[in-house]
């Protein structure tokens, strides 16, 4: 049995085959696209149909290889979404979360509902790109598309709606939105009536592994394939990633490392109190009915910047190239915190950077490995502190870290999280959002009979590299010098 899975992030998408033979699972990529915002005017979009029109080059490409599948799913970012009118008709390209129109929403809607009340509800962090504060300043700015639309699709929801036409929400991306309530397990009907969003733009939620249509037969016939059903599987990549987390305890830490950061652990409950507010920690869905408590950090966004704006001066870098300069850079120079402000859309991010050494007094890096080696400590040691508050709100210590996904494969960060945690770092599977996504198809066709088995699958069909603590007194004084310099001691 093979299945076909898309796993888009905020940089580029992938179609890979997925085939479970003996207990044993294989992955085979056969179509990789870039995923590339638009600025038009003064907004930034998602290209969506360019994304939806790759999707069917992966499924024809695909299809050529394999002939049939048993079933194919979507994974994406969060937050983001499109609108539909009355005809299903998309009402133009949706906004990037990047986009400035969100700027001051959040404060705006916090002052209509208390930020207490909205974290009760809802158990989600405060980002000003969350859905909640991209509806409403739609909603603000007098938005004709809102004011026509009848259905809002997260991203992967759109996605298999244009393979399907069948309109489904996904749960975990669904708890993305800061309109959900994860103790009634429904949309949170109340904050909706309050911001005066129409509540028909909310569709009925489904669970990960649930099976919401199939291909349509004319697009069957269009990419030389039989049409086979499309699973709603857990639709933002971070909850498929921690499916396949190859964790062998109940209790454990990861960190799922690519253009942000999402660190945390599996929770059976959401953890809604006053510490996780005042941590500002979020619970999102997960794969059966497991929630996600779990922090956003900046991640390797601000790497991904700068090599952009080193290839755009004429001094183009391989990720590769950057890692051996860093490495040849002396550690702890400068330190940045790498969730300020002014690392979230810069204009130049190593120009950010070096201002930012300049504003907290710190010597300022100059050559592309020395502001490399700036971030790459920075994000440890953010690791760090952030395992720390997770272990204050679960009560549990965690005997080491699981890191998935792209960043992985620098494995200089992934030794640095070793040392500043002072625990190992399990570092494993590199494509972990497609490989959970494969997982949930095979739960929902009844090959893989739950989560536990679908991690041990995991463990005994990719490589995991294991990384010591190392100089952890070096570490530990720099983790001090850190929480100083980033306002995050006592």
């Amino acid at each position: 049995m093979s299945v076909l899975a898309f796993d888009l992030g905020a940089s580029s998408g992938r179609a890979l085959i997925g085939r479970l033979e003996n207990g044993r699972l294989t992955i085979e990529e056969v179509h990789r696209f870039s995923n590339d915002p638009v600025q038009v005017g003064s907004h930034l979009h998602w290209d969506v149909l360019r994304l939806y029109y790759e999707m069917k080059q992966g499924i024809s490409k695909a299809a050529r290889k394999e002939g049939a599948f048993e079933s194919i799913a979507i994974d994406t970012w969060a937050v983001d979404f499109g609108l539909l009118d009355e005809n299903g008709e998309l009402l133009g390209n949706p906004y990037h979360y990047r986009d400035h129109h969100t700027d001051t929403a959040m404060e705006e809607v916090l002052a209509l509902v208390p930020r207490s009340e909205i974290f009760d509800r809802t158990g989600i962090q405060f980002i000003q790109f969350n859905t909640i504060y991209q509806l409403y300043a739609l909603q603000k700015a007098g938005s004709v598309a809102l004011k026509q639309a009848k259905h809002l699709l997260m991203i992967p929801d759109l996605l298999r709606y244009f393979l399907t036409g069948e309109k489904w929400s996904e749960f975990s991306n669904a708890t993305t939105t800061q309109l959900y309530n994860p103790r009634q397990m429904d949309w949170d009907w109340e904050l909706i009536d309050r911001l005066k969003l129409p509540r028909e733009l909310f569709g009925r939620v489904v669970l990960p592994g649930t099976p919401v249509g199939r291909l349509l037969p004319a697009l069957a016939e269009e990419l030389g394939l039989e049409s086979c059903p499309v699973i709603a599987i857990a639709e933002h990549d971070t909850g498929s990633a921690v499916a396949a987390v190859p964790a062998d305890e109940e209790d454990f830490a990861y960190l799922s490392c690519g253009t942000w950061s999402l660190m945390g652990t599996e929770t059976k409950e959401p953890v809604i109190h006053e510490q996780a507010l005042a941590l500002n920690f979020t619970n999102e869905g997960g794969v059966n009915g497991t929630f996600r408590l779990l922090k956003n950090i900046m991640g390797l966004w601000i790497i991904q910047e700068c090599r952009r704006i080193w290839e755009q001066e004429g001094k183009p870098h391989t990720f590769g190239e950057l890692v051996v300069e860093a490495q040849q850079s002396p550690s702890f120079v400068s330190m940045i915190d790498p969730d300020d402000d002014a690392f979230y859309n810069p204009a130049n991010m190593p120009e950010a950077i070096r201002a930012y050494c300049r504003r907290t007094g710190q010597p300022v890096p100059e050559s592309e490995g020395e502001i490399i080696r700036c971030v790459i400590d920075s994000l440890a040691l953010k690791y760090r502190y952030i395992l720390e508050l997770t272990e204050q709100l679960t009560g549990k210590r965690y005997k080491g870290l699981h890191m998935v996904g792209g960043g992985i494969q620098n494995k200089l960060l992934c030794q640095a999280t070793a040392s500043a945690i002072g625990r190992p770092v399990w570092a494993g599977p590199v494509e972990g959002s497609a490989i959970g996504n494969i997982l949930v198809q095979y739960m929902a066709l009844g090959q893989i009979a739950d989560i536990a088995q679908a991690r041990r699958i995991v463990r005994d069909s990719f490589p995991m590299e294991q990384y010591e603590p190392q100089q952890t007194e070096v570490w530990a004084e720099a983790y001090a010098r850190f929480l100083v310099l980033s306002g995050l001691a006592g």
